[in-house]
């Protein structure tokens, strides 16, 4: 059993910045690719960003160019930097782990979750 533990949510007005941290225990996270999703209220949880085990990424539409994704494999952390938030990106980020090293844009593909943390962009 994998746990991860998500970080770093809060309330950031329009255009602002948040850092997300995702911290996932265990000898073996530099083998596996990680992505972010997120749920808005009402809505399906939608991908955001993937990360290879290495440093292949793929981020969505929606977020590319505002958002980036990164490991530290010796912290096993994914961070997911984003930048010029916007009113619609509010959502709980929940950070998860794929079954695999390669990336991954279907939920399906990820077994392990964290819990999610908030993140509110007002307008």
């Amino acid at each position: 059993q994998v746990q991860l533990v998500e970080s770093g949510g809060g309330l950031v007005q329009a255009g602002g910045s948040l850092r997300l941290s995702c911290a996932a225990p265990g000898r073996t996270f530099s083998n596996y690719a990680m992505g972010w999703f997120r749920q808005a209220p009402g809505k399906e949880r939608e991908f955001v960003a993937t990360i290879s085990a290495g440093t292949y990424t793929y981020e969505a539409d929606s977020v590319k160019g505002r958002f980036t994704i990164s490991r530290d494999d010796a912290k096993n952390t994914v961070y997911l930097q984003m930048s010029n938030l916007k009113p619609e990106d509010t959502a709980v980020y929940y950070c998860a782990q794929a079954r695999s090293r390669v990336l991954k844009v279907d939920r399906a593909e990820y077994n392990y979750w964290g819990q999610g943390t908030q993140v509110t962009v007002s307008s």
